[in-house]
């Protein structure tokens, strides 16, 4: 699905992004595009990495014990 109709940023490239270490909006910006033009993507951008992030660590500590 298109997370930023403007830039054609899917969600695919939002967690690819994610697995290569991206973690903020800005840096999802400069690599991606996403929310620098009308800006309605940021919200489910940043909750996207939000998610990603939390799915690492929840999947790091399940490895871990």
């Amino acid at each position: 699905m298109y997370v930023c109709i403007c830039n054609a940023v899917t969600d695919r490239e939002v967690r690819a992004c994610a697995d290569l270490g991206v973690v903020t909006l800005e840096d999802l910006r400069h690599h991606t595009g996403v929310a620098s033009c009308c800006g309605r993507c940021a919200r489910t951008a940043e909750q996207m990495l939000r998610e990603h992030a939390a799915q690492r660590v929840s999947g790091e500590s399940a490895a871990v014990a």
